[in-house]
Order: structure tokens, then sequence, then C-alpha cells
């Protein structure tokens, strides 16, 4: 299997476990999430190329691959991605850029 491929499933499993444990919670951290990428007067599309950016300046590989995925699946573009990558680490520097890594990692894997 793949390395994003992989990341995602894992955390997936993990949240299947979490909603054993906390299943009101998890519930409303799902619904939140679907309704804040949900088309609106941004569409899913600019949604997800901005969370591409916030996942790369909070460091979170699991988030890029996840975000990543989901822009293309949006109709994003490899140009798009990467534009949205830069505008991240003219915000989170050189740790920002170390992490555009996993943005190409993940467009090789999806695209």
């Amino acid at each position: 299997m793949s390395k994003m491929k992989q990341s995602i499933d894992e955390v997936m499993e993990m949240m299947g476990d979490l909603s054993k444990h906390q299943p009101e919670s998890l519930r409303h951290f799902n619904a939140f999430m679907g309704e804040v990428l949900k088309g609106g007067v941004l569409d899913t599309k600019t949604k997800e190329l901005i969370a591409v950016g916030t996942s790369i300046t909070a460091r979170c590989g699991y988030c890029i691959a996840l975000h990543v995925k989901k822009a293309l699946d949006a109709g994003a573009n490899r140009d798009e991605i990467f534009e949205a990558a830069t505008v991240a680490m003219l915000m989170g520097g050189g740790p920002a850029m170390a992490h555009i890594v996993e943005v190409k990692k993940a467009l090789d894997e999806f695209a």
C-alpha cells in the first residue's frame, strides 16, 4: 500500500476506534468538518485548497494527504495545489516549505 493512502487509512481506523469510546464527539466533529467543507459562497475545491495550505502550516502529514486527495477529487489540478502550497510557505516559512514534500508525494500518488 502506498504511504499517503496508508496514512489516511490509519487515521480512519483510529477514528473508527475513537467512535466506540467517544461516539458523540466524533459524530459532531465529522458533522462540523462536512459542514465547513461543503460548497457555499466558496466552492468545495477552493475550500480544499485552503485546507491544503492550512495543513502545511499545521505540519500535519495526514491532513496534507487527505486534503490533497480531496482537492483533486473536487477538481483541483497540480498547479493549483502547488500554488496553494506556496501561499502556505509564505505564512509558514522554511518548515512549511519542507512539508511541501508531503504535498508532492500525495500528488504523485493520487493524481
